[in-house]
C-alpha cells in the first residue's frame, strides 16, 4: 500500500478515511444543532460552536476508534474465525499477571477514553449523576454489543473482543467524567463562562480542561495534514513520497513529528505569549495560566519551564503528574507559577 498504510501501521484503508474525514463529518453534524440553539437563545457564541464541536467530534471518535479498523480481505476476524469474547469481570487481574504495566495502561485508557461523555453529559446536557452514569453505560454497552455480533451482522463472526471489563471501566470513566463537570460547575456555573473575565487564578479542574482542548488541537494538526496529503497522493496514483534516507514509515513519522512540534509551539507558546497566557483552550473556559504580570526575561524563562513540564509530565514521564497534583493541592499553584 502507499503511504496511508504505513502512517496507519495494520489500519485498513476504510480506518484511514473515517480518521481523515473525521473532523470534517463533525463539522457537518454540528451544524444542525448550532442552528437550533440560535432559534433557541437568538444568538450564537464561539463557546457554543466550539463546545458542540467537539462533543460531536467526540462522539463520531467513539466509533471511529471502537468499532474501525473493519476486516478487509477474505480472511481474517469477522471473515473466516470470531475472537472470543470475555465474560469474566474479574479477567483483567490475569492480564496484569502476565502483562503487567501494559495491562494497567489499557485499563486507564478504557477509563479516560470516556470521561468526556461523562463531562459532557453532565456539562453540556446538564444530566443528572445516574443518568450520566446509564448513558455511558449504555454506550459502552452497544459498542461491546457490535463488537460481539460482528458489526451488528455486518460480518459472520465477531472481528473485535467484546469484553465486560471494558463496560466496567468505561462506565467508571463517564462517572468520573460527571464528576468533573461538577467540580469546574462550582468554579463556573454553566452559562456564566462566556461572560465571566478570564481569571489568572484557575483550579486544576480549568487547567486540565483547558490543556485538554490544546492536545485534541495539537492531536490533529500532527495527524491530519499529513493523512489528507497522503490520501490525496494515494487517490491520484502516485507514490508515497520519501525523505532522503529515510523509509516511508520513517518519514511519516517525521512528518507528523514536525507537524506536532510546530501545534505544540503555536498552541502553548505563541498563542498565550500574543494573548496575554491564554492557549485556545485557555480562552475557551476563560481563563489565563500567567498568574501575575514578569518582566520580559522571567516571562521567557516562564513559558520555556512549563512548556518542559507539559512535555515531560505527558510524554516522558507520566508519573509526574500525581506529583503536579499533589504540589498544586498544596500549594494551589503550578511550581512554575513561582518564577517572579
Amino acid at each position: 500500500m502507499g503511504a496511508i498504510k504505513h502512517f496507519l501501521g495494520s489500519y485498513t484503508d476504510n480506518f484511514a478515511a473515517a480518521l481523515i474525514l473525521w473532523p470534517l463529518a463533525s463539522f457537518v453534524l454540528t451544524l444542525p444543532i448550532l442552528a437550533y440553539l440560535y432559534h433557541r437563545d437568538g444568538r450564537l457564541r464561539f463557546g457554543s460552536f466550539a463546545g458542540t464541536y467537539l462533543a460531536v467530534l467526540y462522539v463520531l471518535g467513539l466509533g471511529c476508534f471502537t468499532l474501525y479498523p473493519l476486516p478487509a480481505g477474505d480472511a481474517g476476524p469477522g471473515i473466516t474465525y470470531g475472537v472470543a469474547p470475555n465474560f469474566n469481570p474479574l479477567n483483567f487481574v490475569g492480564d496484569i499477571q502476565k502483562d503487567g504495566l501494559r495491562a494497567v495502561f489499557q485499563l486507564l485508557f478504557n477509563v479516560v477514553f470516556f470521561m468526556p461523555l461523562g463531562f459532557i453529559a453532565g456539562r453540556l446536557l446538564r444530566l443528572r449523576f445516574l443518568p450520566s452514569v446509564l448513558l455511558g453505560c449504555a454506550t459502552s454497552m452497544l459498542i461491546e454489543a457490535a463488537q460481539l455480533t460482528g458489526f451488528f451482522g455486518l460480518y459472520d463472526y465477531a472481528y473485535r473482543c467484546c469484553d465486560v471489563d471494558d463496560v466496567i471501566t468505561n462506565t467508571l470513566g463517564a462517572a468520573l467524567g460527571w464528576l468533573s463537570a461538577c467540580l469546574l460547575a462550582r468554579v463556573v456555573p454553566p452559562g456564566k463562562l462566556a461572560d465571566a473575565e478570564p481569571t489568572d487564578r484557575p483550579g486544576f479542574v480549568r487547567r486540565c480542561v483547558a490543556l485538554w482542548i490544546d492536545l485534541v488541537i495539537i492531536g490533529f494538526a500532527t495527524v491530519v495534514p499529513y493523512g489528507v496529503v497522503a490520501l490525496g497522493l494515494e487517490a491520484a496514483g502516485a507514490t508515497a513520497r520519501q525523505l532522503p534516507g529515510l523509509t516511508a514509515t520513517q518519514t511519516a513519522e517525521a512528518v507528523m513529528g514536525a507537524c506536532g512540534l510546530a501545534a505544540l509551539v503555536l498552541v502553548e507558546l505563541v498563542i498565550p505569549w500574543l494573548r496575554d497566557g491564554s492557549t485556545p483552550g485557555g480562552s475557551f473556559v476563560r481563563m489565563t495560566f500567567e498568574t501575575h504580570p514578569r518582566t520580559t526575561g522571567c516571562r521567557v524563562l516562564f513559558y520555556i519551564v512549563r512548556s518542559a513540564t507539559l512535555v515531560a509530565a505527558l510524554w516522558v514521564w507520566p508519573w509526574l503528574i500525581p506529583l503536579l497534583l499533589v504540589f498544586y493541592l498544596v500549594k494551589r499553584e503550578m511550581p512554575y507559577d513561582l518564577i517572579p
